[in-house]
């Protein structure tokens, strides 16, 4: 008797098992479990909708794939508030309705055109409360890639004057700005994948789209960058870890100016060579929060919100 062969990808393991491994891996990097979710909006100082004029310029944080608000920011967002900026975050991109997609509800799972429209509306909210018409944005991972879909397709910036954009200055911390291999897991992908496992519609289903839209070389990212990685009149400050394992390669993430854009490019390495943070550690590590504090420092004129 003879038995059909599993179709090898040099571990012994199905496909099945190969790309569950590989999300499960991802989700263990990347999420931080929680029994009890807290809350962004239970940081003191963010999220404070109540109408009233402002002195600084509002900082809006945008968390990155399958981490909350409140894990993300929970170091960054004091320290912001401490500084005297009015500071706001959201949790967006989860499951809709009855949406086939992202049926585990991850948050920052959802098809990240989907999550620039929720950004857009979220800044709205914002500036009607705060009376500035504009504000900065720290992206960190997803959150960067979000937020530059949000400049280039969703009312972030105005084509035609610049001095009428939404947005001042965008920080981003690893974010996946040209695409990421996620370490080696983009090549497992692609090898399961031509053993006939759909790997792209499963992740779809399960962890949502915006998982793929993400890889190197993916269609969104190609329509994202199609005619440049800036747009006038904004401020970038991209800082990269050379220890990330996440957003990979890490100097993937660093933008080419385009007209009438200022792009500063950063190796966290370069401000505390010292520093082993990580992907996830962009948020927390004491020489990143500087980093970002300075970034939205120099962008604002303090005398002068609009």
């Amino acid at each position: 008797m003879t038995s059909t062969p599993t179709p090898g990808n040099g571990t012994g393991k199905s496909p099945i098992a190969v790309v569950a491994a590989a999300v499960g891996a991802m989700i263990g990097t990347i999420r931080h479990a929680r029994a009890q979710p807290k809350r962004v909006d239970d940081i003191a100082g963010v999220n404070d909708f109540r109408r009233r004029s402002v002195r600084r310029r509002p900082v809006v944080l945008v968390h990155g794939t399958w981490c909350s608000a409140y894990d993300t920011w929970h170091t960054m967002a004091p320290a912001l508030v401490e500084r005297g900026y009015p500071v706001f975050a959201l949790d967006y991109g989860h499951r809709r309705g009855y949406d086939t997609t992202n049926v585990f509800n991850m948050v920052g799972g959802a098809d990240i055109a989907e999550s620039a429209r929720e950004l857009a509306g979220f800044v709205e909210r914002v500036v009607a409360v705060t009376g500035s018409e504009t504000v900065d944005l720290v992206g960190h991972s997803q959150g960067g890639t979000v937020a530059h879909q949000y400049l280039k397709f969703n009312g972030g910036s105005n084509a035609n004057d610049p001095t009428r954009n939404r947005v001042r200055s965008l920080v981003t911390l690893g974010a996946t700005n040209h695409g990421t291999t996620y370490g080696n897991k983009q090549i497992v992908g692609a090898v399961v994948e031509k053993l006939g496992f759909p790997v792209v519609g499963t992740t779809d289903a399960t962890v949502g789209p915006s998982y793929a839209q993400q890889l190197f070389g993916s269609p969104f990212i190609a329509a994202l960058n199609e005619h440049g990685d800036t747009v006038p009149g904004v401020r970038y400050t991209v800082v990269a870890t050379r220890f990330d394992t996440v957003s990979t390669p890490p100097k993937a993430t660093f933008l080419e100016p385009g007209e009438g854009a200022v792009v500063t490019n950063l190796w966290l390495q370069d401000v505390a060579p010292d520093s082993t943070a990580g992907h996830m550690e962009l948020t927390t590590d004491r020489a990143a929060v500087g980093v970002v504090l300075n970034a939205l420092d120099e962008s604002q004129d303090r005398r002068q919100l609009h």
